[in-house]
């Protein structure tokens, strides 16, 4: 198996838990906060949705999803239009309100998609290229491609654990 397909896994992995996350819950549990001060299931998937168009895009050139297939004017957020969310007060997160998970899903699913190309393309050497030089040291692709994994299944799982909350709170 080669890094690239690894990577594609992955990457897919996470898609398939955002569905989960969101399948059968309607505004009131997508939009609920567990307290003023948490995220919610809308703002959790949101967010890692918004990080790895972001950090894909840049990462091989390409325009984001958000921006190119006007997935910001469907969300209608009174937000920044390159916002990802990253260090939103408790104020900002609860900006971040849907009406359906269909519009998260869809959301994710574009960027997947965009995903899935860029790495369908990638060869192994492609992975040591440096994407991001202002760390020490610089952040090469593959380092990049693990980080937004990483920080996506964090925010998944994150969103499933709300869930269940809200599920035992109503029962």
């Amino acid at each position: 198996m080669h890094a690239k397909d690894i990577l594609i896994d992955a990457y897919s992995r996470i898609q398939e838990e955002v569905h989960a996350a969101v399948d059968g819950l309607g505004p009131d549990e997508l939009n609920a906060r567990p307290t003023a001060e948490t995220n919610s299931i809308a703002w959790l998937i949101w967010h890692l949705t918004r990080v790895q168009d972001d950090h894909v895009a840049d990462a091989f050139d390409l325009d984001q999803v958000w921006l190119s297939q006007d997935w910001e004017k469907r969300f209608g957020l009174d937000l920044p239009r390159r916002d990802t969310g990253y260090g939103h007060s408790p104020a900002k997160v609860a900006k971040v309100r849907v009406d359906s998970g269909d519009l998260l899903t869809g959301y994710y699913d574009a960027v997947h998609e965009q995903t899935l190309k860029a790495l369908r393309q990638l060869a192994a050497k492609d992975l040591e290229r440096i994407v991001d030089e202002r760390w020490e040291p610089p952040v090469s692709l593959g380092v990049r491609l693990v980080s937004v994994l990483s920080d996506a299944l964090q925010h998944v799982g994150q969103a499933a654990y709300v869930g269940g909350l809200l599920q035992s709170a109503a029962s």
